[in-house]
């Protein structure tokens, strides 16, 4: 893994004993080791399975569907408890935590969820529609043109950031101050990526 910290989830790069350890049990099963989202992600036919990672005071297996594991052992939570719908985490303290044989169980029943199908599927988002906004896109060629290059996601970052404004002068203000970002194609979150 040294070649790899790049790619690991430690947030504070204290776990990098800990996550190798997690990881040499990981390899004893069948899943498949990939890197998505900056971090070490575990799959079966092509299907999230469970990823690991460290964080300030823990280091983690997250299982993708960990609310269909039985957890006779009560070690998994809900990390955003009323957010998270599927997600399930194991968190340990110190490497002494590690018990391999109860998390190859916990894996083997993963992997036997995933193929068995079971899976939350994340609700879609309800389009978002900003009358103001798409009165200046009618009203400004280059503007439709220049915002209709993004992603949808980034199109849904600007008129979510004008319709959470209550007042109608307020999400003007906010659409004038996103049209030179717009024309410039710098997403409205950019800066923070």
């Amino acid at each position: 893994m040294d070649s790899d910290k790049k790619h690991t989830w430690d947030k504070v790069n204290d776990w990098a004993e800990e996550l190798d350890l997690l990881q040499s049990i990981i390899a004893k099963t069948e899943v498949v080791e990939t890197i998505k989202w900056g971090g070490l992600t575990y799959t079966v036919n092509g299907k999230n399975v469970l990823g690991i990672g460290g964080f300030k005071n823990f280091f983690t297996i997250w299982f993708y569907q960990g609310v269909f594991l039985e957890d006779k052992n009560k070690v998994l939570v809900n990390a955003n408890e009323g957010v998270t719908k599927a997600l399930r985490q194991w968190r340990f303290f110190s490497k002494e935590d590690i018990n391999e044989s109860l998390i190859l169980l916990y894996i083997k029943e993963a992997i036997a969820n995933s193929k068995a199908g079971k899976e939350i599927k994340p609700e879609k988002k309800k389009a978002i529609v900003s009358e103001l906004f798409n009165k200046e896109l009618d009203a400004d060629k280059l503007l439709a043109e220049a915002f209709a290059t993004f992603s949808v996601a980034k199109q849904n970052e600007f008129l979510e950031h004008i319709e959470s404004a209550k007042q109608e002068k307020t999400k003007l203000s906010r659409i004038e101050k996103i049209k030179p970002l717009i024309f410039q194609k710098i997403g409205l979150n950019d800066k923070y990526k």
